[in-house]
């Protein structure tokens, strides 16, 4: 696919895929239509970056859907002055469009070279706003927090308490919650030191977050 096509494929997604999903916040529609997916996909799949599906990164990890992408983004509301966990870099894809839109962005990674592939595509892209870590915040990250928003990558059959408490009052939450085949995108927002508001958003389907807690399970 040609340089041209990307950017056509690019203009299509937003039109016939996010649109059409609710999502019509006018400054999200316009990242999504500026930021280059395709060069923050595996090169096996680039032909595919603009399409409607998970795409492999490797180790039974993937990147979301775009339009899935796009509600995290018009959910969260994020503001220039807010400071974002990510938990699960990926690619690098989310991490970029969510610097675009806050003041830092802190990003932890599990596997170290999805890690280093996501910093060079950053800088590629001359996105300085970012902190990428190998670590595992399967169960939260203190390190940096409190956050005023957090987004999970993978899938938690078992939400973490630690994810709440490392928000900042009026701090937001995206997780999707479950197991298959009920999974369900939430927003969680912390109210004051002991109250939380949580907006179910949509049902869906996404790999568990690697080393995610599981539930316990009954033996026979």
């Amino acid at each position: 696919m040609t340089e041209l096509n990307f950017v056509q494929a690019r203009h299509n997604m937003v039109e016939q895929q996010i649109r059409t999903w609710e999502v019509l916040d006018p400054d999200v529609l316009g990242l999504l239509e500026k930021m280059p997916r395709d060069e923050f996909v595996p090169e096996a799949y680039r032909n595919l970056a603009y399409s409607d599906l998970q795409i492999p990164l490797g180790r039974d990890q993937v990147m979301m859907a775009p339009k899935v992408e796009a509600r995290i983004l018009q959910a969260l509301e994020i503001q220039p002055d807010e400071r974002v966990l990510e938990v699960g870099t990926g690619s690098g894809w989310l991490t970029a469009l969510l610097a675009q839109r806050a003041a830092h962005v802190h990003s932890v990674e599990y596997i170290p070279e999805f890690k280093i592939e996501a910093d060079r595509r950053l800088a590629d892209h001359d996105i300085t706003n970012v902190t990428l870590e190998v670590g595992d915040a399967a169960t939260g990250w203190p390190r940096h927090a409190p956050y005023d928003l957090i987004v999970v990558t993978g899938s938690l059959p078992l939400l973490p308490e630690a994810f709440r408490e490392e928000l900042t009052e009026g701090g937001r939450l995206f997780v999707i919650e479950g197991e298959d085949p009920v999974m369900e995108a939430e927003v969680i927002t912390r109210l004051d030191a002991e109250n939380y508001l949580t907006e179910r958003l949509f049902e869906t389907s996404l790999p568990a977050l690697l080393n995610a807690p599981q539930p316990d399970r009954f033996q026979f």
